[in-house]
């Protein structure tokens, strides 16, 4: 799937559609096969135990999903999640980054169905896997 929007555009864009988020996320890579983007974890994305809270979690793999689709459709701000189904399989590390490493599985028209691994920086385990399908809103004709 060629790319329609590359890292430095995209990152422009979601300062511009999701100003809430600006500082927050990082896009390390994104090419036709794979996009990864790092959450910079501070002390609000913490949860008692000193480990990465689960809501921060979802907002790395929501993202990540997000800006994938985007990048292979173009600015479309009105797509939304229609479904999220996150396996946590491992305690992420404390102090470092996460990163996410997202895979458009199906784009049509209507859908976008993403696969998105979260990895403690440093590590090749994975600390959860996640699936979401993104609704595309209509072209306007």
């Amino acid at each position: 799937m060629a790319l329609m929007i590359e890292a430095e555009e995209m990152a422009g864009y979601l300062d511009e559609v999701f100003p809430q988020v600006r500082g927050m996320f990082e896009i390390d890579e994104l090419t036709e096969e794979r996009l990864v983007m790092r959450l910079h974890v501070d002390e609000q994305h913490l949860r008692p135990g000193g480990t990465v809270s689960g809501p921060s979690m979802f907002g790395l793999a929501d993202v990540a999903a997000y800006v994938a689709t985007m990048a292979r459709i173009g600015r479309q701000a009105l797509a939304v999640t229609t479904h999220c189904s996150i396996d946590f399989m491992r305690k992420p590390a404390a102090g470092v980054d996460l990163l996410a490493e997202a895979r458009v599985l199906k784009l049509g028209r209507t859908l976008s169905v993403t696969g998105v691994l979260l990895y403690s920086e440093g590590s090749g385990d994975p600390v959860a896997h996640a699936s979401l399908t993104y609704s595309i809103p209509p072209a306007r004709g």
